[in-house]
């Protein structure tokens, strides 16, 4: 079997062309040392183990964009009121970075009513010109520095704009293999989310995705606001009520009528459209949670501000923490040199037989500059 070793958009990981046949499962292997090693997988929709790109590749670094706001309105958002809750776990389906529960205390503050739209984004790309990690292609020189020494560059046919779009299978597949329903796309942006010839036409009111946490970072500074700590998202989605497991209360997501964005019956390859979407919905097009928020759960996952770092909770205080911002650097084990934030309320892909991402206390991470057909934001102002 030849081997084809490939790098895809501006993609850190070298993604080998080949597959090894193993207990009768492909497995996708990817190169970082010069060496191919078994790429891990795990169970989920998200983000974890997925090739990420390199932040630096999209220049300079956009948090710090000196953009002049457009507004200190507080137009499309609600007030949510301050208070103290317990974060974290709430039934048997939490993972362990979910534990150990803990008191926090959120200040009150502005958020979006629903994730940022097409329209909306189209607005800040008028405006600014701004060009998103998606959009641009890797640049060599930059790669070639944090690549181990000796890294041949690949064919500049390779060095593509690119981003991970979702594509169902024909059948059953194993739920450890990502490679099964991800797909890197050339082309693929928040413009033309499925990849050259899909575009936004007509869905205004869509929330824009393929959206890196720089992206979010820019717009936030354009609009005069930031995004949320997970704290504040957490407190937000649950709606002012009491250690619940939905934004919606403790019914499950798959009883009674529909509550959110996900995907129903067998996923990657079924999906019964109990809830009317194949894919993305439009905005609020589910109830709102008790604070006047829509789609605090499923649609989209929706950046945070914090770094991820799955000790975070322990560290914590147990007596109790006021406004929280996050670990001061990132940590995952799974991912080690890897750069992570948070991100959170699962996306139109969740489903109770791997991912639970619409529980409120469901943490997710992934890359800085990564963008997905299923990733995307809202902000919040104080």
């Amino acid at each position: 079997m030849k081997a084809k070793t490939i790098i895809i958009g501006s993609l850190a990981i070298w993604i080998a062309g080949c597959r090894q046949k193993s207990n009768n499962n492909s497995n996708l292997n990817y190169i970082t040392t010069g060496i191919a090693q078994p790429l891990k997988k795990v169970a989920l929709c998200c983000e974890s183990h997925i090739p990420a790109r390199f932040a630096s590749v999209t220049g300079s670094d956009e948090t710090s964009t000196p953009y002049k706001s457009v507004s200190n309105k507080h137009e499309h958002m609600v007030w949510i009121p301050g208070g103290t809750y317990l974060m974290g776990a709430d039934n048997k389906q939490a993972l362990p970075d979910e534990y150990p529960k803990h008191k926090v205390h959120v200040d009150g503050f502005w958020m979006d009513l629903t994730e940022v739209t097409n329209a909306d984004f189209a607005k800040f790309v008028r405006a600014t010109r701004y060009v998103t990690t998606a959009e641009r292609k890797p640049d060599w020189n930059v790669l070639e520095k944090q690549l181990p020494p000796g890294t041949p560059k690949p064919a500049d046919s390779l060095l593509v704009a690119a981003s991970l779009v979702f594509v169902p299978s024909k059948k059953p597949v194993s739920l450890d293999d990502y490679s099964q329903w991800w797909e890197w796309k050339k082309g693929a942006s928040w413009k033309h989310p499925h990849g050259p010839g899909s575009n936004i036409i007509g869905k205004d009111n869509y929330p824009v995705v393929h959206i890196s946490y720089f992206d979010a970072v820019a717009y936030c500074k354009w609009a005069g606001k930031r995004l949320p700590t997970e704290a504040e998202w957490e407190w937000a989605a649950r709606g002012g009520l009491t250690n619940n497991i939905y934004p919606w209360g403790n019914e499950n997501v798959n009883a009674g009528k529909p509550k959110a964005n996900t995907w129903e019956g067998n996923f990657p390859y079924k999906n019964t459209l109990k809830d009317r979407f194949y894919g993305l919905a439009p905005v609020a097009s589910f109830a709102a949670n008790g604070y006047g928020l829509y789609d605090m759960a499923g649609n989209v996952w929706e950046w945070c501000a914090d770094y991820y770092d799955y000790r975070y909770y322990s560290k914590l205080n147990p007596q109790g923490v006021n406004n929280p911002k996050g670990p001061s650097a990132s940590f995952d084990p799974d991912e080690p040199n890897a750069q992570k934030r948070v991100v959170r309320g699962g996306s139109f892909l969740c489903n109770e037989s791997y991912c639970t991402g619409y529980r409120v206390a469901r943490r997710m991470k992934t890359t800085e500059d990564s963008g997905m057909e299923h990733l995307g934001f809202r902000c919040v102002q104080n």
